[in-house]
């Protein structure tokens, strides 16, 4: 552990220990997030760190709020509300940050997997024993599924796990069902004494196929976000620009100031905003992409 995470744990492992068990589940999304911390320990941390949010951020909004509002009473209440509101969305997510790291390396795992698969099979074609198999694809880099494989050969080579036991607890620890799904069928397989190539071939085969069709469906949800882009953000700034220009001619001494101040803040913050919540939005569904 580092020096916060010891900090953490030596003033909250008890009160962290007394409430861990209405966390069943985290102990799992952390094993699946390769997350190397026990449950007391993650919310030992996570503790400490709303406890330090609050001490921060409460300070500040009480002189914010004691500015905008006279009574003191109704500064302190809505300061210590906001923050108690901070700290409720700062415990959401790191209890379900697991969660998060878990669907990120899965959806990694789900990108390679059709490319992987038809890489296995060519290896598995040569009859090379399965931990054998797994050794030649560990070298090669296929990002998070080539970390799953590679503690599958761990545990064979370092712990001393037969084949089959290691395939099984690769699948308990796998973030993808994908990956879970080939690794039963490898195992099934193995068991079953059946051909393995033939298998791993079937199984690139509909992976490919699966991301032919994600790829045709991206194609067309792009033509969408395109055509709602174009018109929201172009014609929309547009017809805004021309629409405000007509009202401040018409309108007060005052009005011409006020339709810059609200164009510069359309044009230079909002719009910027909007296009990169659309960036994010397009690479998040982009298949094989970033998420």
């Amino acid at each position: 552990m580092g020096f916060y995470a010891k900090m953490s744990f030596k003033y909250f492992s008890q009160f962290s220990d007394s409430v861990s068990h209405y966390f069943t589940d985290l102990r799992t999304d952390l094993k699946k997030a390769r997350i190397k911390l026990s449950v007391q320990e993650y919310l030992s941390i996570g503790i400490m760190t709303c406890f330090i949010i609050f001490v921060l951020v409460f300070p500040v909004l009480s002189m914010v709020f004691g500015f905008i509002f006279a009574d003191p009473i109704l500064a302190f209440v809505s300061s210590f509300s906001v923050s108690l509101g901070i700290i409720l969305i700062s415990v959401w997510i790191i209890l379900n940050y697991p969660k998060i790291v878990t669907r990120e390396k899965g959806k990694h795992i789900d990108n390679a997997l059709p490319f992987a698969a038809l890489y296995l099979s060519t290896v598995a074609s040569s009859k090379l024993p399965l931990h054998k198999t797994f050794q030649i694809f560990s070298k090669f880099e296929y990002g998070e599924l080539t970390d799953e494989i590679r503690s599958i050969v761990n545990d064979v080579d370092i712990f001393g796990l037969d084949i089959n036991t290691a395939l099984e607890r690769a699948v308990d620890r796998s973030p993808s069902k994908s990956l879970k799904e080939m690794l039963w069928g490898i195992l099934s397989t193995v068991r079953s004494g059946g051909d393995l190539s033939v298998y791993l071939k079937e199984v690139a085969k509909n992976s490919i196929t699966e991301y032919r069709r994600q790829l045709y469906e991206f194609s067309h949800q792009l033509t969408i976000y395109i055509e709602i882009y174009l018109t929201s953000m172009v014609l929309g700034a547009i017809f805004f620009t021309i629409l405000t220009t007509i009202i401040s001619s018409i309108g007060g001494p005052t009005m011409p100031t006020s339709v810059i101040t609200l164009q510069f803040l359309i044009i230079f913050i909002f719009m910027p905003m909007v296009s990169l919540l659309f960036i994010m939005l397009v690479r998040s569904s982009t298949p094989g992409g970033e998420g």
